[in-house]
């Protein structure tokens, strides 16, 4: 059992080594960095090249993001397994969660061949999260098997919001609200921030377009 999360590939990233052609390698390193099929043909020097690199683990995931995995079961064997049952459930500090698109057994599954299903979930709490992924199946024999993987990941807190009053005159108060980003990436803010006067039932409206970094 394979499982990747759905997350948009990055570039490749290599280490440039080279050395001029009266230093003891000659241009050995620059061969090896024009031969190098991650480079990009004329800038064999600079560490980004043309080809993707697929996640390796789950990395970082914020609040409000919607999680996205794929999972796949493969028939390593060389015998076909029946009823097979495959289970995909989130555990968090508060709760168990079935991600599972469907309950239903596959009535068999040969050699050399897999069983995928893709998983969304919109991630509503911050902390540890364990996708527990499960699968059953029988043997020729009518043996009963079973086994399943974790896999553990940390749902962090992008930003927060704080809010302060100030009174400066008689019936004059400035509020203050102040967005503190908590990580190292970028984000576009273009969200409608909406309060209302209770005393006075006016109602405010903020709207900005921003990038922040």
């Amino acid at each position: 059992m394979q499982v990747m999360r759905l997350t948009k590939p990055t570039l490749f990233t290599n280490i440039p080594v080279t050395c001029e052609e009266r230093d003891l390698p000659g241009n050995l390193f620059n061969q090896l960095m024009k031969d190098d099929p991650s480079t990009v043909k004329g800038a064999e020097a600079l560490m980004l090249g043309e080809m993707l690199t697929l996640p390796q683990n789950f990395g970082n995931i914020f609040l409000g993001e919607t999680f996205s995995s794929y999972i796949s079961v493969h028939n390593d064997s060389n015998q076909v397994v029946k009823d097979i049952l495959v289970k995909a459930d989130l555990q968090t500090s508060s709760q168990r969660l079935n991600l599972s698109a469907s309950t239903a057994a596959v009535a068999e599954l040969k050699p050399d061949c897999c069983i995928d299903d893709v998983i969304h979930h919109e991630v509503k709490e911050i902390g540890t999260h364990i996708l527990v992924c499960a699968v059953s199946y029988t043997t020729q024999t009518g043996e009963k098997m079973y086994f399943r993987k974790f896999f553990k990941f940390q749902v962090l807190k992008p930003l927060d919001v704080k809010t302060k009053f100030y009174n400066a005159e008689v019936n004059v108060s400035y509020l203050y609200l102040g967005l503190f980003w908590f990580t190292v990436y970028y984000f576009i803010l273009g969200s409608l921030i909406k309060f209302k006067d209770l005393l006075n039932d006016h109602i405010y409206l903020l709207m900005s377009l921003c990038n922040v970094n």
